[in-house]
């Protein structure tokens, strides 16, 4: 692929290896480094040939786009253009599926639903971008504890799960969140917990007992006891006051 661009460019390395030369500037690309390009560079990727094995020597995911809110979001920051950000599942997750609404047709709703997709990768993106440019690696540690515990709290884990997916023991694990955030990995979790059942209580109609299931306490007695701990009625009586709040703005 050669030519001046005409459009933005994303491209994912996810497989192998292959070289960009960029405005006559070499980069080296391998899993996990994300090239961004924006209209007018001059572009030239250069794959080698497959392995006689059989295997992929490049593989990747590459999306062309443009409008006002790329510019405006293009803007924002400085970007690196080739910036190793790593293949997390959520990330190439949100690019299989804005792909895959792009190639169902430029319907009203399919459109929509691309712009809105395309725009939760870019965000996305910055963070991931932010997140692996941290120079201390305790940093880099942490904040991978804390995104394990965020997708994993309102589910049964171990704190040794959490360790292991940062790369760090369980008693360093343990010492350093709580250094960077105040507050253990458990309390974190509790935090993410009650702030589901808090959404569930409100907009749903679930049992207590369903609540406290689904998001993540181990019985509904161990969230009852939380629940009145952080603020100071039980689940039910919260369920009380919501019903009364709600009749009271009816009658305004």
């Amino acid at each position: 692929m050669k030519g001046e661009l005409q459009t933005y460019l994303f491209r994912l390395q996810t497989e192998g290896s292959c070289k960009v030369y960029v405005q006559d500037e070499e980069f080296k690309m391998t899993g996990g480094d994300l090239l961004l390009l924006k209209p007018g560079d001059d572009y030239y990727l250069v794959v080698e040939e497959p392995h006689k094995e059989g295997r992929l020597s490049s593989g990747d995911y590459y999306l062309f786009c443009e409008g006002t809110w790329i510019e405006s979001w293009w803007k924002r920051h400085h970007r690196s253009t080739v910036s190793h950000i790593g293949l997390d599942d959520k990330l190439i997750s949100l690019w299989r599926n804005m792909l895959l609404e792009k190639r169902r047709g430029p319907l009203e709703e399919n459109i929509e639903l691309s712009d809105a997709l395309l725009r939760g990768l870019c965000l996305y993106i910055d963070r991931a971008i932010k997140e692996n440019i941290q120079t201390d690696r305790s940093v880099s540690s942490t904040l991978k504890l804390k995104r394990f515990i965020e997708e994993h709290a309102t589910v049964t884990f171990k704190l040794e799960e959490a360790a292991r997916y940062a790369g760090l023991s369980l008693s360093r694990a343990v010492r350093l969140f709580k250094e960077h955030y105040g507050q253990t990995m458990i309390q974190y979790a509790i935090e993410i917990r009650l702030n589901a059942a808090l959404e569930r209580m409100k907009y749903s109609d679930m049992t207590l007992e369903h609540i406290a299931e689904t998001c993540g306490f181990a019985s509904y007695s161990y969230f009852h006891r939380v629940f009145r701990s952080h603020f100071g009625m039980s689940p039910a009586e919260y369920l009380k006051s919501q019903a009364h709040q709600s009749i009271d703005l009816e009658h305004l």
